[in-house]
């Protein structure tokens, strides 16, 4: 099969497009015929040495799937040749064919595209696991995402808002600012001119964000647990500025506050199929109706990969980054 090799470990130019072995389904497996695959951040840290697979992964990069089943395992009950289907792999995305654990496959819902269903699966299982598993968001609380205009924050931004809660986001520029806007945030706020623990605390009346997930890590730690409300949580789920910082404990103690955080890969299947679950009885429903609307910056076809990357890396998008084949 065509897929993206990894021979060493560096920019995006190490990647190549080459023929390589075609997996087959294991039992509890399916083996999916690849349309479209999602490019993510954890897919650069992989190539660049510092995000390893899990044990048993496939080594080609790629996170996220849809396409149509080609083959199924043994035990396999839900999923028949033919269907299609997006999912959240292990590893493997980055090709023609991938094989992935039965319970993290979901339906396209509703008529969107092959294309559309490939955003889906990183980013509102990565969502879904932290904002509303870890830090129980729920209808009328405030909740704060950095990094609003990525793939994680467009998605945090929309499905916040459908179920309830009062969003701010913030952003890069003006564009990327109305755009987060438009997705559903309250308000959202130029990092570049404007100081969010400010305006929050403005626009909350003095009661601050009782959810906030982080990408960003560095300086904003600290701002976090200062623009938090009184039993705050805040959940980290990257640190691009730095994961190693001093940390003045005490209004954490103050305010009752919860420090979280979580990498959704080493996961185990069992919890994958789980946040599948949930996400289908929860979340597709919104997307089916149009209320919540994948967003795509860019895609390229699968042997323009290094340009995905360069794009990605760059953060000149607002939403996700898809490679078609």
């Amino acid at each position: 099969m065509r897929a993206i090799d990894l021979p060493e470990y560096g920019g995006p130019e190490v990647m190549r497009l080459a023929n390589l072995p075609k997996p087959g389904p294991a039992p509890g497996e399916v083996l999916i015929e690849v349309a479209a695959a999602g490019v993510n951040r954890p897919d650069i840290v992989q190539r660049k040495g510092h995000y390893p697979p899990p044990p048993g992964a496939s080594p080609i990069l790629g996170l996220e799937v849809s396409g149509r089943v080609a083959a199924v395992g043994d035990g396999v009950e839900r999923w028949k040749v033919g269907d299609k289907i997006c999912a959240l792999a292990n590893g493997g995305g980055y090709a023609e064919f991938v094989a992935v654990p039965e319970g993290q496959c979901l339906p396209i819902p509703g008529s969107i595209s092959m294309v559309e269903a490939a955003t889906l699966p990183e980013t509102f299982f990565t969502v879904w696991a932290n904002v509303f598993d870890r830090a129980r968001l729920k209808s009328g609380e405030i909740f704060l995402v950095h990094g609003g205009s990525s793939g994680i924050g467009t998605t945090a931004i929309q499905l916040a808002h459908q179920l309830g809660a009062r969003v701010f986001a913030t952003a890069g520029s003006a564009e990327k600012c109305a755009a987060c806007e438009q997705l559903g945030a309250e308000r959202a706020i130029n990092y570049r001119e404007e100081d969010f623990v400010q305006v929050v605390q403005e626009a909350t009346s003095g009661h601050g964000a009782d959810v906030i997930l982080d990408m960003v890590g560095g300086s904003y730690i600290e701002r976090n647990i200062q623009v938090a409300a009184n039993d705050g949580r805040i959940v980290n789920i990257a640190y691009l500025q730095g994961a190693s910082v001093e940390v003045n404990m005490l209004p954490v103690m103050l305010k009752r506050l919860s420090l979280t955080g979580s990498t959704l890969r080493p996961r185990s299947t069992r919890v994958k199929a789980n946040i599948a679950h949930a996400l289908e009885s929860q979340v597709w429903p919104f997307i089916a109706a149009g209320k919540i609307h994948p967003q795509i910056a860019a895609r390229f076809p699968l042997e323009e990969v290094a340009e995905a990357h360069r794009l990605l890396e760059s953060g000149k998008i607002v939403g996700k980054i898809v490679l078609t084949l």
